[in-house]
């Protein structure tokens, strides 16, 4: 099997177990190919942790499932020294985030502290504890959920702390001509009638996918488009407009780098060998969005960070 061929099957499978959710689907594979970690915003029941546990069961991997709650320590995510007293010995126990797909559930649930241990595990790609540094595995996706209802006793993420997030990924209703195959689907699978998922792909074909996404070819032109799209959000008032009203802040150089990997992934899964402007503006919601700050007005008359995206690439036109 090739890479493509084994990430075609992931696809396939994703979309019977998850319908009518084909954005969603595809934005994970983006990060999963571009080595980077989601952030999934949605209301309850819209198959968020059902789409993380669907990919950790496709792929050769551990799943680990935090439930983040108030009362979380930065421990429970990332282990601990264990004193065994029959040796008189420290031994260090690995945490939830030592699995290569993590579903961090309600993130925003948890104080400050425990964000910031999981997000520094992501950004360094291991743990540090009583000094000793323990590497994370080489398959290593943070899928994190958050649910924009309910913000009672919630924490809500540091706006500079949700940059560490590849991508950002609004998970909608799903359109009501599929709601019926959703329904057929969870009784088939309550029964065990549900079909038998395909054979577990292994991690090699994982990373073999990436070194040819990494061989995409990235044009100068391409290159100067990501670049001015995100100047365009540090500087709108070059644009005018709507655009200098609703944006206070722009996006960091993060913005760049990962419209650059997530473009680069998005043009191999569609079977390109170069990066095209439109597969730019296909992930630039997703890249951009969520490094956006939005101004009060723009907050005030109910604009959004995808509202103001688009704006960006109705401004913005590539050479």
């Amino acid at each position: 099997m090739t890479p493509r061929e084994a990430i075609n099957q992931i696809q396939i499978a994703m979309n019977e177990a998850i319908i009518g959710q084909e954005t969603v689907v595809e934005r994970m594979l983006l990060a999963l190919l571009a080595n980077g970690h989601v952030l999934m915003e949605g209301l309850p029941g819209v198959a968020k942790t059902r789409s993380i546990k669907t990919l950790s069961n496709l792929v050769n991997s551990d799943f680990s499932r935090v439930q983040f709650t108030p009362d979380l320590l930065p421990s429970d995510v990332t282990g601990s020294e264990i004193y065994r007293e029959q040796n008189g010995t420290f031994e260090f126990q690995q945490g939830p985030i030592f699995g290569n797909l993590i579903l961090a559930d309600e993130i925003n649930r948890a104080p400050a502290k425990v964000q910031a241990a999981l997000l520094e595990a992501m950004e360094e790609r291991q743990v540090t504890v009583a000094g000793k540094t323990h590497n994370l595995p080489a398959l290593f996706l943070v899928l994190a959920t958050q649910n924009p209802i309910e913000q009672e006793g919630t924490y809500p993420l540091p706006e500079a702390q949700m940059d560490r997030f590849l991508l950002y990924v609004n998970v909608p209703y799903p359109p009501a001509a599929d709601e019926a195959a959703i329904m057929r689907l969870v009784r088939a699978e309550k029964t065990g009638n549900a079909a038998e998922p395909p054979p577990k792909i292994e991690q090699d074909l994982i990373f073999a996918a990436r070194k040819e996404v990494g061989s995409i070819h990235v044009a100068d032109a391409a290159e100067k488009y990501m670049v001015d799209l995100v100047i365009a959000s540090r500087e709108p008032q070059r644009y005018g407009g709507d655009l200098e009203k609703w944006i206070r802040l722009g996006a960091s150089p993060r913005g760049t780098i990962a419209l650059d990997a997530a473009a680069r992934a998005h043009a191999w899964l569609h079977d390109q060998d170069f990066v095209s402007p439109e597969n730019i503006r296909a992930v630039a919601p997703a890249c951009l969005a969520h490094r956006l700050h939005l101004s009060y007005e723009a907050e005030a008359i109910g604009k959004t960070r995808n509202d103001v995206v688009e704006k960006l690439l109705e401004a913005v036109v590539p050479v």
